[in-house]
This record gives C-alpha cells, structure tokens and sequence, in this order.
C-alpha cells in the first residue's frame, strides 16, 4: 500500500490516533517507536504492515520489544 492508500484507509476506519502518528513522523515529530511485535499497532495484519512501512519511509525507527507474557 502507498502512504496516501494507507492514510485513506485509517480515516475511513476513523483512526485519528494513527494519523496523527504518520503526520508526527512527517514533522519529525516521531523518531523511534516501540511495539511489541505479536501486538503491533493495529488488529488488522495487513495494514500493520503497510502503517509500519508508511512510518519506517518517513525515518521512524520501529524498535521490537519482548511481550513478557509471552516469556
């Protein structure tokens, strides 16, 4: 998906959260993200994805860390 996909598809679903992420990222706002990998940021996989691609383009640093549940 490209970033303008992405961004049509969060304010469809009403994600504002979201979209205020890409734009942080895009002010430079947001440099590093930390996620825990089995969770990410959205239910749905495929636009988990495409959102952490959207934001490692705009030079985000995802950074993965252990779910201690998970352990």
């Amino acid at each position: 998906m490209t970033k303008d996909e992405v961004i049509a598809k969060l304010e469809s679903l009403g994600m504002e959260d979201m979209l205020e992420m890409i734009e942080d990222a895009e002010k430079g706002h947001l440099e590093e993200l930390e996620l825990v990998e089995s969770i990410g940021l959205l239910y749905d996989r495929n636009l988990n994805e495409a959102l952490l691609n959207v934001l490692r383009e705009l030079g985000v640093s995802i950074v993965f860390i252990t779910d201690e549940e998970e352990e």
